[in-house]
């Protein structure tokens, strides 16, 4: 203990010890570590080997040898408490050459900078800084995809349009997501999809494949490849696939729907005939019922009582300026009857909210017209105007098609608002008390009980024979119901009711559009009815953008204001796929080739407005809205997804805002 005592204290101890390693004070550590050298020995590869390193593998570090020099001087360095002296000195790199002695000075330098290997070719694999580089370590194998990842890891991969594709293509997974080891060596991101995507994808296939056994099991021939049936399925998924690729590129999804079904129909893929008619028929007025359903559910009624006559102003003029414009248009160029006019003019002059939504969101998310709620007004009248649409083409073909007296028929259009009112308002007031607000099961069987409630109402009220009621009770419920759900606590906009009705609409929008494509048949059409059928288009269109900035006036906005809301009200998609083939169903049971040809030229128009304004207005939207509205200085924070999906009416200030200076608002 004395020994050690002593040792500690700097003396020298007795004990064997190397004889590179007796000086331990200061004084003698200070003379000896600034001459300190050395010596290097040749070695049979060309390079240089410090007699002070055991000569190891190049790929390990190499340390000082007991008994050396290096081994001396790094005690001293300890002794000294010098920081980072006592480790092992770097390696010259080879790569400099040999003329240079390795000494401790060069040592407290640091690593030089290296040369490039052109100017010492021989020498462009080996050691460097102590770390094997080139050929001095087997090289890594990669596989496939990572060598397809490693193309673009030093090329700015962010501004390649295949990152950006592949970027956009990749959804950003909500919450953590978890993936299995090696998964990104397979699927590097974002040239591959996300294992969440994968397994969504796998486990949709699986349920898919398996409905096909369970349904080709009881059917039979008709569920096999080439049936009417699996012809349906795949005409869905195909529809499904191409309004996802017409998605990428901004474009609303149901453009490439409905052409997916016009190509399907046209190249002789799918075949619809005989009692699968019938089918189609149903699946139609079932998505109508969810379009329906949305439209009332997305209506605050709280704000519908303040802003009453602004709505109902902007909505319901422009609405039917429009249709009386088609008519008129239509009876004179198609020669259609005034009946027929105005039941062209009912469906066309409908808003549809599929092209809008999407597009205004994104100015909404950016802050443009959140000042005085645009976006929200305009999806808010969208809604309206299919309400409006869906009631008026009922009535006008309930009157249309009945056999009934003169007399009768003029009281059909009354009583069938009365009674659509009637039907939806005790069905929205039933939906308050049953199921009880409490019940762990509400939010499943109030869906179940506005669902039946929808289909019963457009069903019932076409067996009875007041077409026009149905959707209009329809409407009615999911309002009166939304409104008293809102008293028990439910938001309008994060309501689960409509959260389901959203889901429902994913499902049936490729099956709608896909079908409404089969329509067109292009053997069938003549050129001069599509000619005339785009100028009836066109008219009406320019008639409503020019009364709507007309009918504005009254409000808060201002010019670039007015003129955009107009041209937003322009798209045209849903109702016209939901209601335009409706007339050819009904007359093709008589035979009759006059009205089977005006059922034709209407569903001409129909397809036409939704090939041309959903687009063009689209496009309109997304590049005028930045032009044209105000932008907030920073946009409002909006929580859940069903907010910043369909916002309320809430929203909206035209009313209440005073008028806004140019630029930016605050």
């Amino acid at each position: 203990m004395a020994e050690d005592k002593s040792s500690s204290e700097g003396g020298t101890s007795d004990s064997a010890s190397p004889p590179a390693a007796p000086a331990t004070t200061p004084a003698a550590a200070s003379a000896s570590t600034p001459s300190l050298t050395l010596p290097l020995q040749q070695q049979p590869g060309g390079g240089f080997l410090n007699e002070g390193f055991v000569a190891e593998s190049p790929r390990r570090r190499p340390s000082p040898a007991p008994g050396s020099h290096l081994a001396a001087a790094a005690a001293a360095a300890a002794a000294l408490e010098v920081p980072g002296a006592g480790d092992p000195p770097r390696r010259k790199s080879i790569l400099h050459g040999t003329e240079h002695p390795y000494d401790g000075s060069r040592c407290a330098e640091g690593p030089a900078r290296r040369v490039s290997i052109l100017q010492n070719p021989q020498h462009a694999h080996g050691e460097e800084n102590g770390k094997a580089t080139g050929d001095a370590l087997p090289m890594k194998k990669f596989s496939g995809a990572e060598n397809f990842a490693e193309k673009f890891k030093y090329h700015d991969p962010e501004k390649s349009w295949l990152f950006l594709f592949c970027a956009k293509c990749r959804q950003q997974p909500s919450g953590e997501a978890w993936e299995p080891p090696g998964w990104q060596r397979v699927c590097p991101h974002p040239f591959c999809p996300s294992y969440r995507q994968c397994a969504r994808l796998l486990a949709l296939v699986l349920i898919g494949l398996l409905a096909w056994g369970v349904v080709f099991c009881v059917v039979g021939h008709a569920a096999a490849p080439g049936g009417q049936l699996f012809g349906l399925a795949a005409l869905a998924l195909a529809g499904h696939l191409g309004g996802w690729l017409i998605s990428l590129t901004t474009l609303p999804p149901l453009i490439g729907m409905l052409l997916v079904g016009i190509l399907m129909q046209n190249v002789g893929l799918v075949h619809i005939a005989d009692d699968y008619v019938e089918v189609v028929t149903v699946l139609r007025k079932v998505a109508l019922v969810i379009i329906l359903t949305r439209a009332g559910l997305d209506l605050d009624p709280t704000a519908m009582a303040r802003l009453r006559v602004a709505v109902l102003k902007l909505s319901l003029v422009p609405w039917f300026v429009e249709c009386v414009a088609v008519a008129v248009s239509g009876h004179f160029l198609m020669g259609l009857p005034w009946m027929w006019g105005f039941l062209l003019g009912s469906v066309v002059a409908a808003v549809s909210p599929a092209v809008v939504v999407s597009c205004l969101i994104r100015l909404r998310a950016k802050g443009y017209g959140v000042a005085k709620g645009i976006p929200t007004l305009i999806i808010a009248i969208s809604g309206i105007d299919d309400a409006i649409s869906v009631a008026g083409f009922g009535i006008i073909q309930s009157v249309m098609f009945s056999s009934e007296s003169l007399a009768y028929q003029i009281a059909q259009g009354p009583l069938s608002i009365f009674g659509g009112l009637l039907f939806g308002g005790l069905w929205g007031l039933l939906a308050k008390f049953v199921p009880e607000k409490n019940d762990p099961f509400a939010v499943p069987l109030r869906i179940l009980m506005l669902f039946g409630g929808g289909l019963i109402a457009v069903f019932g009220s076409e067996e009875v024979g007041f077409g026009g009621a149905g959707p209009l009770g329809a409407v009615a419920a999911a309002f009166v119901a939304c409104y008293y759900w809102s008293k028990q606590g439910w938001e309008v906009e994060d309501n689960p009711v409509a959260t389901a009705f959203e889901v429902f609409w994913m499902i049936f929008e490729p099956i709608l559009f896909s079908l409404t494509g089969t329509q067109v048949r292009f053997d069938e059409l003549a050129g001069d009815t599509v000619t005339v059928a785009f100028a009836c288009l066109i008219i009406g269109i320019v008639i409503r953008i020019v009364v709507t900035v007309i009918v504005a006036i009254g409000s808060k906005l201002n010019l670039k204001e007015k003129i955009f809301v107009a041209l937003a009200w322009m798209s045209k998609a849903t109702v016209q796929a939901a209601l335009g083939p409706v007339a050819l169903d009904l007359v093709r049971p008589e035979n009759n080739e006059q009205k089977t040809g005006y059922a034709e030229k209407v569903l001409v128009v129909c397809v036409l407005s939704i090939m041309i304004t959903a687009p063009v207005g689209a496009i309109l939207m997304t590049i005028l809205g930045p032009r044209l509205l105000k932008k907030t200085s920073m946009a409002p924070v909006v929580e859940g997804w069903r907010r910043s999906a369909r916002p309320s009416l809430r929203d909206i200030t035209i009313i209440d805002e005073e008028e806004d200076g140019d630029g930016v608002a605050t």
